[in-house]
């Protein structure tokens, strides 16, 4: 194929957003999603009743804030479906006559993690009022009910087929939930409340998430083995027991960041469909009558399961392709028709698939390292080289339709998303390895990719660039001032400049979580000051380009501006790229188009001179 100027992925075709799809839901025959419309960001939810799709009319944008990232913000019983408005309000519908009633409206909370509790005509949600959060009943009329309120957190319940049964997770201060988190099993007495309760963390410590019944058999996800690995829990002997399966050494998850997330589900019948993520990529398993099998292995990502009858249903993703919902039969393991699907976005272009590149532990590298190479799409000999350090930091690069990196591919640019130390999908051991070393580990792990790169001939080891978003902007500023490594340039997109800063003004859910990631910041934060960009901008060592927004409150104006004043009087090429209106994370699609062309210009003249 010719790729001529007029056959590229425009900049703004690789900024622009395509349909999202979360949450799928079974009741009854129809299976529900919710769908994030790409223009304005609108959160809609729609149903499939088994031969048409529509979309339901909730008035409001659907979305739960709850933790700052939501999830599980809408739920499903017979005959009517309640959610979680924008302004966090609770809603529901009659699903006959399409009538919504206002059930709760308190501007002094927040909600997610929405469970039906079909027995009692009742939702069950995760509220957070007033800085303390509580695992909650809402009636059909709005009135509360304080199921438990005993941990800093909650993560979305479960309540058994029959209703008399119910399981949560929780943790505490300072943990985050891939870290340390309990599990709890109780009954559901005459009055609706728990009775019986049983709570336990995972043995010897780690983390438990996305509990489901199957039948009256209570299953969780648990990293206590080293992996996040399908469990069973059970009473023996006034004590919660966990009863391990066969299953591989591979996350079963990924890091809980939201609520309400399904990476295995029972099928009709019996047996289970899982999600593995095996050296980055994700795979569907189906364990049937003892017997297991990987299915849709066109497909990289996998999330939400759901069953009825002889159908699994999910969210598919794929190197070449934005979100699909995929309905497969469980007994023949084929796929059928996508039951919803975008627009093709790479239509009539050649779509370079990103190889996952392993590493295995050598000399001085105790630990495996992976990341996915995306190489030009026309052959050329040892192209300049773009690393990019994913976000969160407890996240991952997933080999997912990246249009951004189709982008440079079709202007002669390699990519590299490195799954660097502290990554999700790798095991816990893997995970937690990134406690007190954020800034080092990720480092040291983005040049070892970098090098292993070059000594295979791949790209060029004299033209490389780091580039990072707001967390992984953090990792970039850190590797352009790593000593004795070269580095052509650096782009921080409203990376964090001040850890200080970012801790004074997070939020209560992450409000540990530097203190993890950098160990304890000291008298006036003077334990972090050699790990503060702000204060060592002079050793940057290459061009840089800032993207800074006018309205940060995370990264503030003034970090960003002194960054850039100390590199210019150091006599270093230092741009900066500023949007007056924009808040940390650019929203504006003329604010992104506008960050890759200035990108295309900076990266595309180093590489030339």
């Amino acid at each position: 194929m010719s790729f001529s100027e007029s056959n590229l992925i425009s900049a703004r075709e690789a900024c622009a957003e395509a349909r999202q799809y979360a949450e799928l839901r079974v009741s009854g025959a129809s299976v529900y999603w919710l769908a994030t419309e790409p223009d304005d960001g609108f959160v809609s939810l729609w149903r499939f009743d088994g031969r048409n799709c529509e979309r339901l009319d909730t008035g409001a944008s659907i979305r739960s804030r709850l933790n700052g990232y939501g999830g599980g913000a809408y739920a499903v019983m017979p005959g009517r479906v309640c959610w979680v408005s924008e302004d966090q309000n609770l809603w529901s519908m009659n699903l006959e006559t399409g009538r919504r009633q206002l059930l709760v409206q308190d501007p002094d909370a927040v909600w997610g993690g929405l469970t039906p509790d079909p027995a009692r005509q009742r939702l069950l949600a995760v509220r957070e009022k007033h800085g303390q959060q509580a695992l909650m009943a809402v009636d059909c009329l709005g009135r509360l009910s304080v199921l438990d309120d005993q941990f800093d957190f909650y993560g979305a319940p479960a309540v058994s087929q029959d209703g008399q049964q119910i399981a949560w997770t929780g943790w505490f201060l300072p943990h985050m939930p891939w870290d340390q988190s309990w599990v709890c099993l109780a009954e559901l007495g005459s009055s609706g409340l728990p009775v019986n309760g049983m709570k336990a963390p995972p043995p010897g410590g780690g983390s438990v998430q996305q509990p489901q019944f199957s039948g009256q058999r209570l299953w969780v996800v648990s990293d206590h083995g080293g992996w996040w690995q399908p469990f069973q829990v059970i009473r023996q002997d006034g004590q919660l027991q966990w009863l391990p399966v066969l299953a591989s050494n591979t996350d079963h998850a990924n890091a809980p960041w939201q609520l309400g997330e399904h990476h295995a589900c029972p099928l009709p019948g019996g047996g289970w469909a899982r999600v593995r993520y095996r050296q980055g990529l994700g795979e569907l398993w189906l364990e049937r009558k003892g017997e297991i099998k990987q299915v849709a292995s066109a497909y990289t990502d996998f999330r939400y399961l759901v069953a009825k009858d002889d159908e699994l249903f999910c969210v598919a993703r794929r190197p070449d392709a934005s979100d699909t919902i995929l309905q497969l039969n469980v007994t023949t393991g084929l796929p059928a028709n996508p039951l919803f699907e975008t627009a093709a976005p790479m239509a009539g272009r050649d779509c370079v698939w990103p190889e996952s590149i392993a590493l295995p532990p050598e000399g001085p590298h105790t630990r495996p390292l992976q990341g996915f190479l995306y190489l030009p799409a026309q052959p050329v000999e040892k192209p300049p080289v773009i690393l990019i350090a994913h976000g969160g930091p407890t996240s991952a690069a997933y080999a997912t339709y990246n249009p951004q990196a189709q982008f440079w591919c079709q202007r002669g640019f390699a990519v590299a998303e490195v799954n660097y130390t502290g990554s999700t999908g790798f095991g816990r051991e893997f995970r937690q390895a990134l406690a007190g070393e954020w800034g080092k580990a990720d480092v040291a792990d983005l040049f070892r990719m970098k090098n292993a790169l070059s000594d295979a001939g791949l790209v060029d080891p004299s033209r490389v660039f780091i580039q990072g978003r707001s967390s992984g902007g953090y990792t970039a500023l850190m590797a352009a001032m790593a000593p004795e490594q070269r580095v052509s340039g650096l782009a921080s997109l409203f990376g964090v400049t001040d850890p200080l800063r970012l801790k004074a003004v997070t939020h209560r859910f992450e409000s540990g979580y530097l203190d993890w990631l950098l160990g304890e910041p000291g008298p006036e934060g003077r334990y972090w000051h050699d790990r503060t960009p702000a204060r060592l901008a002079s050793r940057i060592a290459c061009p840089a380009i800032f993207f800074q927004g006018g309205r940060d409150r995370v990264v503030v104006p003034e970090q960003t501006l002194g960054m850039v004043d100390a590199l210019q009087c150091a006599g270093q090429r230092a741009e900066l790229v500023w949007f007056e209106k924009e808040e940390h994370g650019f929203r504006s699609l003329e604010s992104q188009i506008k960050v890759l062309g200035s990108l295309w210009q900076f990266y595309s003249g180093l590489a030339q001179g």
